[in-house]
């Protein structure tokens, strides 16, 4: 009875008709998650208000941050797990999507310093933020929809000055080009990706790679800095 109750309540919040919870799940393992999701969304609840924007039902975990929260803008059924920091600080705010969610211990910062403004991070459908990952989204950071994000990726879209030598480095000041990840990629576990890439549709980014420009769509890459090992199909060709 109440994994079917858990399992309907799940589809109606993340209005999918596909959603099936394992057979194999023992009755305690489904009281401890209905618990911890009932307190969640209690969470969520108290925050909703202080959000510029909210679509439906909003999770947040123990010991979350959530600073500048009015240039937070929520989809659809997001969750936010444990000891979180977000900090929307910037232009363009924070944009989470419809069943997006961000794991534990993550870090979202999307300005540097308060004497420029960072452009914003934004975070589309379906896609998660692996637990123990960090969004520097000075210069802008677009993730698409249904995105895989293993844990302790790093995202770092702003770039210091090295070009002169006769004054230091740190007051030669920074240039951002932003990141932009398409739909359907997987960047695996430790992934580091820098200021003005692009990683293209259905690419997938081997675990502790680091991506120091373009990946092609349905791109396989890996290494330091990241190579073109192979494709998932053949990349299309102009005509």
């Amino acid at each position: 009875m109440l994994r079917a109750l858990l399992q309907t309540l799940i589809r109606r919040l993340k209005r999918s008709s596909d959603y099936t919870i394992d057979a194999a799940l023992p009755a305690t393992a489904l009281l401890t998650v209905s618990k911890e999701r009932g307190l969640a969304y209690g969470r969520g609840l108290l925050r909703r208000p202080a959000l510029a924007a909210c679509g439906g039902s909003f999770f947040v975990g123990r010991r979350v941050q959530m600073l500048n929260t009015r240039l937070m803008h929520m989809g659809r059924s997001v969750t936010i797990e444990d000891d979180v920091k977000i900090d929307a600080l910037s232009r363009g705010g924070v944009w989470l999507g419809d069943n997006a969610s961000i794991g534990r211990f993550s870090v979202i910062e999307c300005t540097g310093v308060i004497t420029r403004l960072g452009e914003g991070f934004r975070l589309g459908r379906n896609s998660n933020l692996g637990d123990y990952s960090f969004v520097g989204a000075a210069g802008g950071v677009v993730i698409g929809d249904d995105v895989l994000i293993g844990q302790g990726v790093r995202f770092h879209s702003e770039n210091h000055v090295t070009t002169r030598t006769d004054v230091t480095i740190k007051s030669q000041g920074v240039t951002n080009r932003g990141i932009v990840v398409e739909d359907d990629v997987w960047l695996g576990s430790g992934a580091v990706l820098l200021d003005g890439v692009r990683v293209g549709k259905g690419a997938v980014v081997a675990a502790g790679s680091v991506v120091n420009r373009d990946v092609p769509p349905y791109a396989i890459v890996g290494g330091v800095p990241a190579q073109v090992l192979k494709y998932r199909q053949e990349p299309e060709t102009k005509a």
